[in-house]
């Protein structure tokens, strides 16, 4: 009778739940036996089974208890470590990621800050063997989640030689890495802080985090042995009365420029962080567009800058493909976690590493613990030219011309016109006949074949039989100056190529040419680096190509030697209407620059970079026309 009474009871009981929505059960056992409600029988609430649709409809997340102590005693031991990223804006260095390491028993935190995922062993790895170095202890244990920077043969395998096991949290678990999750947050909200305080851009983020790090090693407490992350790793109590404000003015004495007696010794700046690698402040230069590294800064701790803060940054980087090495020296050596702005050869992977020694005493030593890779912590300043003044108007002694005239037209020249009359040629002939009835154009048509000779084109041989004869012809044009007056009678001797037969008087036709978007760029680089332009159009350029296959053409029209009618030219060197003129003058030119000491670009072939002490020489080809670059 019993058991029939307790299976009736606990029938009872789910069907109950079930009226009420699946109510949980401790509060139907309310509910039935405090006579909350009508017309509810009190019974006994027993759960001997799960509900399939409360499990489905209802499931959570396991709850994670915080341990009460860490069973971890000594530094290295245990390593906890998370990417966060990408950041939507680059920051100075162009970087869209943040590496954060935690030690887990002293708390310590790195920052490495990278361009791509991909660069997240490495810079693991780096930091591993650093800091195994600097302390003596080893590292047994790493612990992150499972994305592709943490898992991967590179990391693996080091993982494996070196006896380190690594621990991954559970998927779409973050609890499980709680340590390193909690930290990525702290820094992100002091960074977002910081900057906003300093009314700072975007791209200010990564020099926000990288100073709330270095902070924060030092002023946390642990909840346990209360000292600061500092002390337990270094086992001394770290100094803080290098402290300023981040986003504070500043000044910087101006040690790399040249100045007059009566020119100000410093130059303002923004207070953006502590260096780790030397005893040195960094300081983002406004007009530079740079950020510098000194010890002889002068703080202004109550003033922010009024202007608008902007950085440009380097849009030539792909394209330079770092072709310059400096010999760096030893006291221009910067940070190399946020390198100095802009920069076209130096932007591999910024390291910044959160630790630098305690003070910033001139006559001390400074311990770059916090550096991922003492490979990383020698990097040469860019020369001047990185750092300059941007103007927004271009300057006026570098415009042709008077600026202040007025619009000047046609009929405010008539003046002249009469000069040009009697020097060239008004008409434009459409038949070799009608030039040669010219002076002026019999004139022109000579000048060209006078290049022709000067530059050793051709040479005129009897007709060879089984060959073919390219035929020529002359294309005529009056060049005009800006007000469209004819100043110039232009004759050109072109080949017929389109009678020539592939594979048999030419083979490689391409040739590149600059693209536009790449032309924009190298301008835009230009005025960026505060460059001298110069704009080169070759004579006759065509003509400086060595040609490699056997090419014959007839005597020019109007031009055949009478002595010899049947006689044909054979082709040293190119002419315009060849198929393969235009690679035969690329060819060349590259040919020559690359003897005398220039790179092509690895990005763009049409570019060539050459740099002689502090002078840079840069070509870029676009058909007939260089552009040279030079500082």
């Amino acid at each position: 009778m019993h058991c029939f009474f307790t299976k009736s009871q606990t029938n009872l009981s789910w069907i109950w739940h079930k009226r009420f929505s699946h109510l949980n059960f401790k509060n139907l056992f309310k509910i039935s036996n405090q006579d909350l409600v009508r017309g509810l029988p009190k019974f006994s609430v027993v759960k001997d089974k799960m509900c399939s649709a409360c499990e489905q409809g209802k499931q959570t997340k396991s709850s994670f208890k915080p341990k009460s102590c860490s069973s971890i005693s000594v530094p290295l031991h245990l390593l906890h470590m998370d990417l966060f990223g990408p950041i939507p804006v680059r920051s100075l260095g162009g970087n869209k990621y943040t590496l954060v390491v935690v030690d887990e028993f002293t708390r310590f935190t790195w920052v490495i800050f990278l361009k791509k995922k991909s660069q997240a062993a490495q810079e693991i790895i780096s930091l591993i063997r650093k800091n195994e170095t600097l302390t003596g202890l080893k590292v047994k244990q790493l612990r992150s989640d499972h994305g592709t920077e943490f898992r991967n043969s590179t990391l693996e395998e080091f993982c494996d030689h070196k006896g380190i096991g690594q621990n991954f949290s559970a998927p779409r678990t973050p609890q499980q890495n709680g340590v390193a999750e909690r930290r990525n947050r702290t820094l992100i909200e002091a960074g977002r802080t910081l900057m906003i305080h300093a009314g700072l851009p975007m791209s200010f983020w990564a020099e926000a985090v990288n100073t709330a790090c270095f902070t924060q090693n030092r002023s946390l407490i642990h909840r346990i042995h209360k000292k600061t992350p500092y002390e337990m790793l270094k086992d001394r109590k770290p100094d803080v009365s290098f402290f300023h404000v981040f986003g504070c003015i500043c000044y910087i004495l101006n040690q790399r420029d040249p100045r007059s007696k009566f020119e100000p010794k410093a130059d303002k700046g923004i207070f953006v962080g502590y260096s780790s690698i030397s005893k040195a402040f960094r300081v983002f230069h406004v007009n530079r567009q740079c950020v510098e590294e000194s010890i002889h800064v002068k703080f202004d701790e109550e003033s922010y800058t009024d202007e608008k803060v902007t950085h440009s940054p380097s849009i030539f980087q792909d394209l330079l493909s770092c072709p310059f090495d400096e010999a760096p020296s030893t006291e221009d050596k910067i940070d190399s976690s946020e390198p100095i702005i802009p920069v076209p050869c130096s932007l591999n992977q910024d390291i910044a590493a959160t630790s630098a020694d305690d003070s910033l005493g001139a006559d001390e030593t400074l311990e770059a613990e916090d550096s991922p890779e003492t490979d990383n912590v020698s990097v040469s300043i860019p020369p001047e030219s990185a750092s300059v003044i941007v103007h927004r108007d271009h300057p006026v002694d570098r415009i042709i011309g008077n600026i202040h005239d007025g619009v000047r037209t046609r009929s405010s020249v008539l003046n002249n016109f009469c000069m040009y009359v009697n020097f060239v040629s008004m008409i434009l002939p459409d038949k070799v006949y009608t030039a040669l009835q010219d002076a002026d154009w019999i004139k022109a048509m000579q000048e060209e074949l006078n290049e022709f000779e000067r530059h050793k084109v051709w040479t005129l041989v009897p007709r060879p039989s089984g060959k073919t004869i390219t035929g020529t012809r002359w294309v005529y044009r009056n060049k005009v100056d800006k007000d469209g007056i004819i100043t110039r009678n232009k004759a050109r001797l072109v080949a017929q190529g389109f009678t020539q037969i592939e594979s048999i008087d030419y083979g490689e036709t391409f040739a590149p040419v600059a693209r536009i978007e790449a032309i924009r760029l190298f301008l835009a680089y230009a005025s960026y680096m505060n460059f001298i332009v110069y704009q080169m159009d070759v004579k006759t350029a065509f003509l400086h190509g060595v040609l490699e296959e056997e090419v014959f053409l007839n005597q020019p029209p109007g031009f055949v030697y009478k002595d010899h009618p049947d006689y044909v030219y054979r082709l040293d060197k190119a002419v315009y209407g060849l198929k393969q003129a235009p690679r035969a003058w690329y060819e060349t030119l590259t040919s020559y620059l690359l003897e005398n000491g220039y790179r092509r670009g690895a990005i763009d072939n049409t570019l060539f970079i050459k740099k002689k002490a502090q002078i840079w020489f840069l070509f870029k080809f676009m058909s007939m026309t260089l552009f040279w670059l030079s500082k």
